[in-house]
């Protein structure tokens, strides 16, 4: 390295986002993440030990996907070198390849390639790669927000360690912030700034589990805010709500507004009103509510309250939650708002309830006779003798694959544990089951 590159590379990091200078530079410095980084998991081990092999994180923006990448560079003895898919083509990949051979071959030092965005390179770029991850010309390290099994070439997958990143937590989040304002050297603190706690809060909950974008509030913040009659740069709610170009809304996920806000959201999807839900789940999304959470949410609802009126409602709630843990905001919103849509123009039973509710008293509550004997098991010896199974009646044998005979105890003959409603699929149901206990 000349003078003038060290120069360029000196400049770069003074004038590089707040976000990027904040990186850490060691594993005791990175926030969050515990599952995998915590001083008794193997990725924590095999770093400080410097043995890595081929590993890819999968999760989504701004969890720390390049800052772990970036912590084995600073620790590993290896040579580090570094692609984008969306720029990189197979070009970049033969340059490194060589290299790494011949570093092997002269020094017998290893090479680590970290490719960030791994999923948008196609199958032929992907393959290009694979012998030489097989024979440890190369140790890969990739980077994707999609999910690598099915983004990914199986066989780069199944050579490798996958690590899945989580969101991070708010209080992830506020720790970054507080560093951030308080760090002089990669930080602010060199302006001498100081954040109220509801700003920090409130950056923290909009997050959605991405750090840069608190971050990048904060140093517009102190770089946009001229400093009070104290000399200090003062960043308070107002402000962080005009770098963030987002209002706070009164929504405490531990207070009475959160549970407010979810009840008016289930009774609206439960009162058929369309509108109403969907103002709901906009308030909660906009106010940094888990998407997992919401998603939960509205399966409740289905079964619950749409139940059997429309049994395709749970499948396309299901469907949802599945869908939002994939791919994530801002694109989940659309999801949950199908999944919402569905639940609340759905036909409505609670039906399912009352039969469960009904049938967990009696089975709490009352002495229930023995299985009827012609139910009981038949497939043992000496059932014949015992009775079990005698005078069963096989209903596929019969007019409409149904014929009458008892299934309750004894002493629950008669017991109505579901009433099927007079809507949707429900109605059929009921139709049903009339006509062939009526033929």
């Amino acid at each position: 390295m000349d003078l003038f590159e060290y120069a360029r590379n000196v400049n770069s990091d003074k004038e590089s986002p707040l976000a990027s200078r904040l990186r850490p530079k060691t594993l005791d410095e990175v926030v969050g993440q515990e599952h995998i980084i915590g001083k008794d998991k193997l990725l924590y081990r095999a770093i400080k030990a410097d043995k890595i092999s081929s590993i890819i994180f999968y999760g989504p923006p701004g969890t720390g996907k390049t800052t772990l990448a970036r912590v084995i560079a600073n620790t590993t003895s290896a040579e580090f070198k570094q692609l984008n898919a969306t720029i990189a083509g197979k070009k970049d990949m033969q340059e490194v390849v060589e290299q790494a051979k011949e570093l092997l071959a002269m020094n017998g030092k290893k090479t680590i390639l970290f490719i960030d965005e791994i999923h948008r390179f196609n199958k032929a770029q992907q393959d290009y790669l694979l012998p030489f991850v097989e024979d440890g010309t190369v140790i890969l390290i990739g980077a994707t927000t999609e999910n690598p099994y099915f983004e990914v070439n199986g066989a780069l997958v199944s050579r490798s360690i996958i690590f899945e990143l989580k969101p991070l937590t708010e209080e992830d989040i506020k720790t970054l912030i507080h560093r951030a304002v308080e760090d002089k050297e990669s930080g602010m603190g060199s302006y001498n700034p100081v954040i109220d706690d509801d700003a920090v809060d409130f950056l923290a909950q909009i997050a959605g589990g991405d750090a840069r974008t608190p971050l990048n509030a904060v140093e517009l913040g102190v770089l946009t805010t001229d400093p009070d009659e104290d000399g200090k740069i003062h960043i308070t709610l107002e402000v962080a709500e005009q770098c963030i170009q987002k209002r706070a809304l009164r929504y405490d996920k531990t207070g009475d507004n959160h549970y407010d806000t979810i009840s008016a959201f289930i009774k609206s999807m439960r009162g058929s009103d369309p509108d109403a839900a969907i103002y709901y789940l906009a308030k909660m999304l906009y106010a940094g509510e888990s998407i997992d959470f919401i998603a939960r949410r509205i399966m409740i609802c289905a079964a619950e309250d749409v139940g059997l009126a429309n049994p395709q409602a749970l499948v396309v709630a299901t469907a949802a939650a599945d869908a939002v843990r994939q791919i994530g905001m801002p694109e989940a919103q659309i999801i949950l708002s199908e999944a919402v849509l569905c639940v609340a123009t759905s036909p409505k039973s609670n039906s399912a309830v009352n039969a469960i509710f009904s049938a967990m008293d009696t089975v709490e509550n009352k002495d229930v006779d023995p299985v009827p004997s012609h139910l009981q098991d038949a497939h043992y010896g000496g059932h014949e003798k015992l009775g079990h199974g005698v005078g069963y009646k096989y209903a596929h044998s019969y007019p409409n694959h149904y014929v009458d005979q008892q299934y309750l105890p004894d002493n629950l003959v008669g017991t109505k544990f579901y009433e099927p409603g007079e809507l949707g699929d429900e109605k059929k149901v009921k139709e049903y089951l009339g006509k062939i206990k009526k033929d």
